[in-house]
């Protein structure tokens, strides 16, 4: 139940100069034959990449950006072969929706003493992302620039980040966000005006009733819900007062809202549990369904939070796998911060070395009429990114992140709820301070590894502020 990664689609954008086709007529073709041989191939573990020909016409280059978008490619790569004038190509680059990336490399890696005129013609693109960076800059074109040789390591990765920020911004911009009741009342942090969230990241969103979530629980499939209930006992660690009803009951849920998924074409879900409660027919609540639906993927957010449901969404196909979480109480002792929910965070982040805890809260949080399940889940140990997606200031959107480890901790026999630790870089004190001054939100998100330059480049992307605490 693992996110499988989004893999980028890439149009590159390969420029030469018209002189050279009378000056040095086999020029292009040696490029162009460059490029398949030892571009494309490093290029290819980190994005599918779309490529025809060369172009050094004004015409040819429009058409080639209108192909790679009509192939809905996520990102532009423009590779200058040779010097290349930039207002040949800026007015595609002006009209085109696709993230840019200019690539300053060439093929030759010294320039020593058996230097030639021939080595002078096939790596001389330098000048020409300079002049193309300049025009970019002054036309408020947004661009990200990458100096490397086409072998380095570290471009590579850098133009690979790039990439997957692309892809899941466009994935960001035809999101569906399910809301299944109403946001918590009196919680404004994510208040949001949706006709500003769909102008700004695309999101649109639909609401979800308690009412189709009972019906559909109730017509579930036996045979199907009596599969989930045995996956439940064959994956984790069914505490030994659970009972088979209550296995049912939660399964019934889960099949339910994942129904609820596939039919709406929703890429995240956000409910209010207390809006479980005010129908009395309501089996139990999705804790466990919650759980499993970000392992698949999918984004949440709690207590009716549309941002929070597409922050965690966008982040895990940012760098995935990514959890909804929420911060509950500072351990000053151990310089940490203690991370729980009421019964979401991704059990595709547990930790490895232990089956999750499958356990019935000890009462209910909400009306139901059966026992309510949650998967304690604790997230494995290791480097990671604590972010967040807010509003600030006039309706501009920011991304607050900060690197973090997730420590060595739980899960606590003592709690039925999902918990872990963080540890900040610094001291936990002025890491939230920082963080509250910066306006973030009291939902947040965690995922594997340090994905702060994707992030950046994302915020970027989408005009926002980014802001590292």
């Amino acid at each position: 139940m693992i996110t499988k990664p989004l893999r980028p689609k890439v149009g590159l954008l390969a420029l030469t100069l018209e002189l050279y086709e009378t000056l040095a007529p086999a020029l292009r073709k040696d490029r162009e034959n460059w490029v398949r041989r030892e571009i494309l191939p490093a290029l290819a573990p980190k994005a599918e990449v779309l490529f025809d020909q060369a172009a050094f016409r004004a015409s040819d280059i429009e058409a080639a950006v209108a192909r790679f978008e009509a192939a809905q490619a996520d990102a532009l790569l423009v590779l200058l072969l040779s010097y290349s004038p930039s207002l040949v190509s800026l007015p595609a680059l002006q009209n085109s929706r696709l993230p840019i990336v200019v690539w300053n490399t060439q093929e030759l890696f010294a320039v020593d003493q058996s230097y030639s005129l021939a080595d002078l013609f096939a790596n001389h693109g330098v000048h020409g992302t300079q002049d193309l960076a300049n025009v970019l800059l002054r036309s408020d074109v947004k661009f990200h620039y990458v100096t490397s040789h086409w072998r380095d390591a570290h471009g590579l990765d850098e133009l690979h980040d790039f990439f997957m920020a692309a892809a899941a911004l466009r994935r960001l911009r035809s999101a569906r966000i399910g809301m299944l009741g109403y946001p918590f009342p009196g919680m404004g942090d994510f208040a949001v005006d949706t006709a500003h969230l769909a102008a700004t990241l695309g999101c649109s969103w639909t609401i979800l009733t308690v009412e189709d979530y009972i019906k559909r629980a109730a017509e579930a499939d036996p045979k199907v819900v009596a599969a989930l209930s045995a996956e439940y006992r064959s994956q984790y660690d069914v505490a030994e007062d659970v009972t088979e009803p209550d296995l049912t009951s939660t399964a019934r849920v889960e099949l339910a809202l994942r129904d609820m998924v596939v039919c709406h074409s929703l890429d995240a879900v956000t409910y209010q549990f207390m809006a479980f409660g005010d129908d009395e027919r309501t089996p139990t609540l999705p804790f466990v369904a919650a759980s499993r639906l970000m392992a698949d993927g999918i984004g949440f957010g709690g207590e009716g939070d549309l941002i929070a449901a597409a922050a965690t969404a966008f982040f895990n196909w940012l760098n995935p796998p990514a959890s909804f979480a929420e911060m509950f109480t500072i351990d000053f002792a151990g310089n940490g911060i203690f991370m729980s929910h009421m019964g979401e965070a991704n059990v595709a982040m547990a930790r490895r070395d232990l089956k999750v805890p499958l356990v019935a809260r000890p009462a209910p949080i909400t009306r139901t009429r059966d026992r309510q399940l949650v998967l304690v889940t604790s997230f494995e140990p290791g480097p990671a990114t604590f972010a967040a997606l807010a509003l600030g200031p006039k309706g501009r959107w920011r991304i607050i992140a900060s690197p973090v480890t997730i420590e060595d901790y739980g899960p606590l026999p003592s709690l039925c709820v999902p918990h872990f630790k963080i540890k900040p870089a610094g001291d936990v004190r002025p890491f939230l301070t920082a963080y509250a001054k910066a306006g973030g939100p009291h939902h947040n998100a965690v995922c594997f590894g340090d994905a702060r330059r994707r992030l950046r480049m994302a915020a970027e992307m989408i005009g926002a502020d980014f802001i590292e605490i």
